[in-house]
């Protein structure tokens, strides 16, 4: 286990996952680096126990997704922006970068539709089987 990995464990925090990204992106090589990129329509399977939470969301309301970025790289505190060497070797708490010690994933997205325990919603640039840690609706 990573020193980083360690001192996580340490803290003791624990997330529970409120559902499960289901997308045709099977795969970080596949997804745009942000939604507003290209990235397509998903949907979000929530977990029976947390379903009643969905109360009050309707189709086109705007919510942020926060997910847990299964397939970050836990170890990486600089990296280059945009994966681009020209770009200066950068802090990652300064980039969208995924990779980073605890890999939170914020994505503002739009509700599509919804069919019970599933929100469908856009554009999303999570891959599929991405566990989702909890929604927030954005507020105006």
């Amino acid at each position: 286990m990573s020193t980083v990995a360690m001192e996580a464990a340490s803290v003791g925090a624990h997330l529970r996952p409120i559902g499960v990204i289901r997308s045709a992106l099977k795969g970080r090589g596949e997804a745009p680096r942000q939604g507003s990129e290209g990235a397509p329509d998903a949907w979000v399977e929530v977990h029976p126990w947390a379903a009643e939470a969905l109360k009050g969301i309707v189709a086109g309301d705007e919510i942020i997704l926060i997910t847990w970025l299964h397939e970050a790289r836990r170890d990486v505190l600089q990296v280059h922006p945009r994966s681009d060497t020209s770009n200066p070797l950068t802090g990652v708490f300064a980039t969208r970068s995924p990779d980073r010690p605890n890999p939170l994933g914020l994505h503002p997205v739009f509700v599509r539709a919804i069919e019970g325990d599933r929100l469908r919603v856009g554009p999303l640039e999570a891959i599929d089987g991405t566990p989702v840690v909890d929604i927030k609706p954005v507020l105006k």
